[in-house]
């Protein structure tokens, strides 16, 4: 087994033991993000949309409302059942559920007018293959909108806020600075139409944690990230309380819009 695939199988097995937990997170469930997202998409009734990575679907559910379809797309198919089973509790029969690697989309090139992508690209091993394949999927015009953690733009307090985040969750790969971001759009043929860094001040360290089941020592590790972490990294992450259970950080996300050309 290869590097990325052991990465692929690790998210798998990990987002299969939680999908119920991200099924029932409200962070993950809506939140002002998420309707900045659907601001920016200008989404159209006639839209055919894809998920990209939907974990427990809300992001899809979402844009069921405002487009025909959306295909709720992820490499888990525990978490795919999980998010099937929430829709139906809601009413939805607009979204389909398919299965697969965001890296070899299995869609046929100029299909899709919108594809998302919240809260995910950390984990693939290929963030880049991944754009490529959503501009091939686009059709022409259609538009990619990604929300994902955003990096510092110093690489070493970059690299520390990854160590921190692969000790809870390590299935974590990287984050990405905004200028890799806009790098990696331009360079798939995308145009950047927006970009904007979100910022969630104050949040719980030790619920976070716990959602990915980390023990008591990875908290206590992770208590010390915090505390230890150098200026560039404390200025970024702003801890507050570490060692004690009302430990907080701020996470920072960017949220980026790109289109496929018309020709």
């Amino acid at each position: 087994m290869s590097e990325q695939d052991a990465i692929k199988a690790q998210a798998q097995a990990r987002f299969g033991q939680y999908a119920q937990g991200y099924v029932e997170s409200k962070s993950h469930a809506g939140g002002e993000d998420l309707e900045r997202m659907v601001a920016l998409a200008e989404a159209q009734p006639d839209w055919l949309a894809m998920d990209v990575a939907t974990g427990g679907g809300h992001t899809g559910l979402r844009f069921a409302s405002l487009v025909r379809q959306v295909i709720a797309f992820d490499l888990t198919p525990k978490m795919l059942q999980a998010a099937r089973t929430f829709a139906k509790e809601q009413g939805v029969n607009n979204v389909d559920y398919a299965a697969g690697d965001a890296e070899n989309l299995p869609f046929l090139s100029n299909t899709f007018d919108l594809i998302t992508c919240r809260i995910a690209p950390h984990h693939f091993p290929d963030c880049f293959r991944f754009i490529q394949e959503c501009a091939r999927a686009l059709k022409p015009g259609g538009r990619l909108l990604i929300e994902d953690h955003l990096a510092p733009e110093d690489d070493r307090a970059a690299r520390y806020v990854d160590s921190f985040e692969r000790l809870r969750d390590p299935s974590h790969v990287r984050g990405f600075a905004a200028y890799e971001w806009r790098g990696m759009f331009l360079d798939a043929g995308l145009t950047v139409l927006h970009d904007e860094h979100l910022t969630k001040k104050g949040g719980k360290m030790v619920p976070w944690a716990e959602r990915q089941g980390c023990s008591s020592e990875v908290i206590e590790r992770l208590h010390i990230l915090l505390a230890q972490a150098p200026k560039a990294v404390a200025e970024w992450m702003n801890p507050t309380c570490a060692g004690t259970p009302d430990a907080t950080f701020d996470h920072h996300y960017i949220i980026i819009l790109g289109q496929k050309p018309q020709t």
